[in-house]
This record gives structure tokens, sequence and C-alpha cells, in this order.
């Protein structure tokens, strides 16, 4: 053991007694986004990205770290964002993609046509 480590602790039993002596986890870096900010991304995730003025037709992180680089001027990473997701409750799945002119009419009808061709046996 290196002497400095005894000494350490005999300024800081001095200093607090016991409790000086345990270990006090840091408090990290402050996060990026204040709560703020976080609750007024909210509504915009849930609104979905308008595919005129954002261009796309849904959220991907890479979107939504733009965004939030435009509204907000915080650069935020890729994983960074999906954690951001993830602390405001969203999921990862996302929904199957659809065709704007898909009939569901012309669906039920292959539905019933093809059945009994997936059938397993």
């Amino acid at each position: 053991m290196d002497p400095q480590t005894p000494r350490d602790w005999v300024h800081a039993y001095s200093a607090k007694g016991p409790n000086g002596l345990i270990n006090a986890t840091s408090p990290g870096r402050p996060p990026k986004l204040t709560k703020a900010q976080k609750e007024k991304l909210r509504p915009i995730i849930v609104a979905g990205p308008d595919p005129v003025q954002d261009g796309v037709v849904r959220w991907r992180c890479v979107d939504l770290k733009r965004v939030i680089k435009e509204r907000f001027g915080v650069d935020l990473a890729e994983i960074s964002v999906g954690r951001l997701l993830k602390q405001l409750g969203f999921s990862y799945v996302s929904a199957r993609p659809q065709h704007p002119e898909q009939s569901p009419q012309v669906i039920e009808e292959f539905k019933k046509n093809s059945q009994r061709q997936w059938r397993k046996r």
C-alpha cells in the first residue's frame, strides 16, 4: 500500500468522522438536455415527423439528433438519443412500414385466398 493512502484516510476521518471513510460516488457530468427541454421533446416525438418539413416518415435516432440540434442547440450522439428515448418511456419497437396506397380490402382478399397454401402440414 502506498503511504499516501493511510494519510488520506486519517485526513478524511479527522474531517468527517467515520462517514469520511465511505467512498462517495461522484455526481458525474450534468445532462446536456434539461428536464424542461426533455419535456418539450416528448410531444415532438409523439406527434411524429412531418414528411414535408422533416423529410422523413418515421423518427430514427439520427433524425432526432438533427431536430435536437436545431431546436435546442445541443449536439448529442445517436447512442445518447437512444438512451434519452428510453428515459422518456419510448420503446425501441417500430411499426411495420405501410405503403400509402395500400388497400385493406386487397389484403383481406389475399388472406382469404392464400390461407390454405400457407397452412403447415
